[in-house]
Formats: structure tokens, C-alpha cells, sequence
């Protein structure tokens, strides 16, 4: 297996040190970008935007078949999904568009790379049918939130590794690409010829990135997919039709169920095997607090959006999966409290830019969802705008999946709470080699992005600048374990 990143060195450092000799593959979130799973926080089409994405196989020798999931923002209900077969060194390419204005968005793409079923030339457009209820098991009850194709305009994606295409097999040859096409497209990905005789196990090597652009406004926000390595033992092959895999499925060897995560703590490694799979990817993306900055200057025509996305959350909210009462570290129902929500309390701390002035804020300015301050969401793009109404777009993604902050003052950071005093949240059942651990805060990632209009750029030109940044996050736990553990 090949995995030459700084994770799994230091991991194997610690282990070496602590006497875990043979310990085990984990659920990981690799800060070098290489992993099995990647997750895109967002995508969007509003405001005239497209969203680009890539994935890109480093593995030389091996292809890989994976599982490509277009998720909406709402209640994250599959809009679209397929399956991807990369052959070694190859990169797939794609951008996601809105059709009309009255409609949904779809995929494009031009790429040679083998998919089933085939992207047409004409788009893949995204589809309503698992949130109106028209889908298959378990998405045959609509859900609460917006009914209409628009709410397939903004959310985000997954791709999850289901194999490694054995080399010289029938597989491999088809979709190994030769003077740039591959050749077996057609014939040897599809289901009926049974692609999963040729996997094995994933050993990882996927990295990615996604690009929101506006060719009209000249804005462009790139941004590094997050890469979950780790994330299987075992082969994940499903079909085209199937709902499967999903971040459910992660799973470790070492165990007779469930798998087992490594989550760094102040520089110390916490070790922790959870029942479910999806436990343990929700470990590796738990904060206690997300921190980043805001810029919001009227003379400069500036403005700051966050995206808060919590990758797990219909796993412990939608009543599909749940039924009627939420899972921590979650605590509501998607619809339990307002339809199209399922609620959150956060805690709110803003600071300018000034020394040891600080201000507390009251919550979001129009309050959303059922408490004052509350992510409704599975995707939440926070907006900084001084003055705002009811319904109307985020500044600068035009989201309305959307809370807004009043900021204070023209530029400074944001403290945003996941353990707040007034609803704490937490995930327990981690199982420790000398314990129990119990990580505080909600699994959450994101970033923000910020946008600058330059009026003067030069005699009659106006320009756009922006940037967008990764969030920045705290972490902590409670054990029961011996006094030197992470949680210490």
C-alpha cells in the first residue's frame, strides 16, 4: 500500500513510541490532500457561477473505480451520482452548471475518462427524486424541505474510492486510455460485466480541487478537496443505480465491525473505535470551534461569506435514516422544528481588528431556524452583511442557504462555537485502548471566501479580487482512559 504522507509517519512514530507495534489502518483526515475519500465542501450555481471540479489518481501502476455523489445543501438528498473509473495517472474533469432560470442544475463534462452511465454531451441534470419522495428506498418519503429542481442549485460533493483495477485484467485495459480515449467505455464498466472481479482493496492516492467562477464578474475561488485516507479495508463496489457506497461504509480491519479513527488533539493522537463507520468519519471532522476572518468595507465594495458544511449530518438528522429522533452529536430532526430545517445552536464571538475590542453577538440578523443563533443546514454559507432582509442572497456566493452576522466594524475574525453553553454537542462511543473518548463540538469543514470590487482600477475598468481560505478549528474530548491520554 502506498501512502508516503505525513500522517502516516507520524502515526507510526507515535504508535512506535507508544508500543503499539501492528497498529492498525485508521479513518484519517490527511492534511497532505491524498486520501481514498474526498469530500468538496460546496458547489453552487447562483449568481451566474459554475463550479469546476478534479480529481486527480497519482497511483502509477493501478486505476481506481470510484463513486462520484452530487449532494444537495439542504438535507444533503443524493441529486446525482455515478461511477468513475480512473486509469493510473489520469485526471477527471468537470463543472457543474445551472440550466434556466426556473431550473436545477447538471454536470458537464468532456473528459475521456470512463463513466457509467455515460455523461452525455448535453449535461447530466440533476434530479428532485430523492427529496420528493420518488426515489428508491430509503428516499421514498419526500422529505420537508423546498420541493422544487431549484434546490439542487447549491450543495456539495463526494467521491469515495470502491477499488484498485487489478493491472493487465480485462478491467484495466479498457479503461486505460490509449492515445487519449480509453477503449472499452462502452462494454467492460457496466454492471453486467461485473467491474468488481478486477478490484482490490483501495490503497488511496486521489487528491482534488473545485473552482466556484464567474466568468462575468471575473471572480474565481479555488479551494483543495479534503482527502479521508484510511477510510476502507475492503473492496466497496457497488453499480451505477445503487445508493451505496457511502460514508457509512467506512470500515477497518482490525475490528470484527465498525472502524477506527486517529484524531489529533493539541498535537497528541487520540485512537478511538466506534461501532459505526460513520462515527468514525465524524470524528476526524469534530471542532469544539471554527475560526476565520471577515472583510466587509463599503468603500471597497468588499464581502465575506462562509461555507459551514457538515459532510456526516443526514446520518444522524434525516428520518430516513434516523426516524423521529436526532443522533448526537446532532439534536434535531431535519423538519422536527420547521420544515426544511434541522437546527443547531451555535455560539457566535466576533472581534475586530483592534486590540481588546471585542463584541458578543446577540445571534443571526434575521434570526434563522428555531433558536437565535442556529444552523439549519447541511451546507450554511454564513453572509457579513450590515443590513439585510429575509430571503435575500448571501454577498458573495448569492446563497440562500444563508445566516447572516451583523459584523462589527469593516474587517476582523469570528469565533463560531460548536460547543456552545446553551446546546452543547458532542460525539460519544469512542472506544480508547485504556477507555472511553467523547469528542465535543459537531464534524464540520468549509471556508471563506471573500470578494473586493476595485471601482478605479484603471480609467474606466473595474476589477474583482478575492480569496478564498480553509477555516482554521480547535479541538477537545473527554476520556475516561489513564491521565496521558490526548484528552488530558
Amino acid at each position: 500500500m502506498k501512502r508516503n504522507n505525513l500522517t502516516t509517519a507520524v502515526v507510526a512514530g507515535i504508535a512506535g513510541v507508544a508500543g503499539f507495534a501492528g497498529l492498525a489502518n485508521a479513518v484519517d483526515l490527511n492534511p497532505d490532500g491524498l486520501g481514498q475519500v474526498l469530500l468538496y465542501p460546496y458547489y453552487t450555481v447562483n449568481k451566474g457561477q459554475d463550479t469546476l471540479f478534479s480529481v486527480v489518481n497519482t497511483d502509477a501502476i493501478n486505476g481506481k473505480a470510484v463513486k462520484v455523489r452530487f449532494l444537495e445543501g439542504y438535507n444533503s438528498r443524493e441529486v446525482l451520482d455515478f461511477n468513475l473509473f480512473l486509469s493510473p495517472n489520469d485526471v477527471w474533469t468537470a463543472h457543474v452548471s445551472q440550466l434556466s432560470d426556473d431550473g436545477g442544475a447538471a454536470v458537464f463534462t468532456t473528459d475521456k475518462s470512463c463513466t457509467t452511465p455515460a455523461i452525455p454531451t448535453g449535461g447530466a441534470p440533476f434530479s428532485k427524486a430523492t427529496y420528493t419522495g420518488t426515489s428508491i428506498t430509503p428516499f421514498n418519503v419526500k422529505d420537508s424541505g423546498p420541493q422544487d429542481i431549484t434546490r439542487t442549485r447549491e450543495g456539495y460533493l463526494e467521491i469515495i474510492s470502491m477499488g484498485d483495477i487489478i493491472p493487465t485484467t480485462p478491467l484495466a485495459d479498457a479503461i486505460t486510455h490509449d492515445a487519449g480515449v480509453p477503449p472499452g467505455c462502452n462494454t467492460a464498466v457496466t454492471t453486467a460485466n461485473n467491474p468488481a472481479q478486477y478490484l482490490a482493496p483501495p490503497t488511496g492516492g486521489l487528491f482534488g480541487s473545485g473552482t466556484i467562477i464567474n466568468v462575468g464578474e471575473g471572480t474565481f475561488f479555488g479551494y483543495n478537496a479534503d482527502a479521508i485516507d484510511g477510510f476502507t479495508d475492503t473492496t466497496l463496489f457497488f453499480g451505477s443505480s445503487a445508493l451505496e457506497p457511502s460514508l457509512q461504509q467506512a470500515n477497518t480491519a482490525a475490528l470484527a465491525s465498525g472502524a477506527r479513527a486517529f484524531v489529533f488533539i493539541n498535537g497528541r493522537l487520540l485512537q478511538a473505535d466506534y461501532a459505526f463507520g460513520i462515527d468514525a468519519v465524524s470524528a476526524v471532522f469534530m471542532s469544539d470551534a471554527l475560526y476565520n476572518e471577515y472583510l466587509v468595507p463599503a468603500g471597497l465594495g468588499a464581502a465575506t461569506d462562509w461555507i459551514v458544511t457538515f459532510p456526516t449530518k443526514r446520518f444522524y438528522v434525516d428520518p430516513a435514516f434516523v426516524g423521529g429522533t436526532a443522533i448526537a452529536p446532532f439534536s434535531e430532526t431535519f423538519g422536527e422544528s420547521a420544515d426544511g430545517e434541522s437546527n443547531v445552536a451555535v455560539g457566535i464571538a466576533l472581534y475586530d481588528q483592534e486590540e481588546g475590542t471585542t463584541t458578543v453577538s446577540e445571534g443571526f440578523s434575521p434570526p434563522v431556524g428555531s433558536r437565535p443563533s442556529s444552523l439549519p443546514y447541511e451546507v450554511n454559507v454564513i453572509s457579513f452583511l450590515a443590513s439585510t432582509t429575509a430571503g435575500e442572497p448571501s454577498g458573495v456566493f448569492g446563497s440562500f442557504l444563508r445566516p447572516n452576522i451583523t459584523p462589527f466594524g469593516d474587517a476582523g475574525w469570528l469565533r463560531l462555537g460548536l460547543n456552545d453553553a446553551v446546546e452543547p454537542h458532542a460525539l460519544p462511543g469512542g472506544v480508547t485502548p485504556t477507555g472511553t473518548a467523547t469528542l465535543n463540538g459537531l464534524p464540520a469543514t468549509g471556508h471563506m471566501g471573500y470578494n473586493v470590487i476595485n471601482a478605479n482600477a484603471a480609467p474606466g475598468k473595474l476589477a474583482n479580487y478575492g480569496g478564498l481560505f480553509r477555516h482554521r478549528a480547535s479541538r477537545s474530548c473527554v476520556s475516561t482512559g489513564t491521565a496521558d491520554d490526548a484528552c488530558s
